[in-house]
């Protein structure tokens, strides 16, 4: 079972901006192949790191407001936060290795 948290406008403020723990948010899509392409990466990553690393997925369809909060015009889109703080971003299907190095180094 995946220990991805699904962000919604009424829990991204809780799960993300007050974490504890670095957060790999994946904005994401259904009908985006690039998206679902990484998915079965990212809910890898989420086990692997868990209690370290915080993974969220945010259905830009669903969550219109949050993704344009952040800007996101293309999808996947990977931002990691830390304290609140985007610290760093990356648009496009990634392979794991360069997904991990997006926060490696946060934990």
């Amino acid at each position: 079972m995946s220990t991805e948290v699904t962000l919604t406008s009424q829990n991204f403020k809780s799960e993300v901006m007050e974490s504890d723990t670095p957060v790999l948010v994946d904005f994401w899509a259904e009908w985006c192949m690039p998206c679902k392409m990484i998915s079965p990466l990212i809910a890898q990553i989420a086990d692997a790191y868990k209690g370290k690393l915080k993974v969220g997925k945010v259905n830009v369809d669903d969550q219109g407001d949050i993704a344009s909060e952040y800007g996101i015009i293309s999808i996947p889109t990977l931002i990691v936060f830390k304290d609140g703080q985007i610290v760093r971003q990356k648009v496009g299907s990634l392979p794991k290795q360069d997904i991990e190095n997006l926060f490696r180094d946060l934990l």
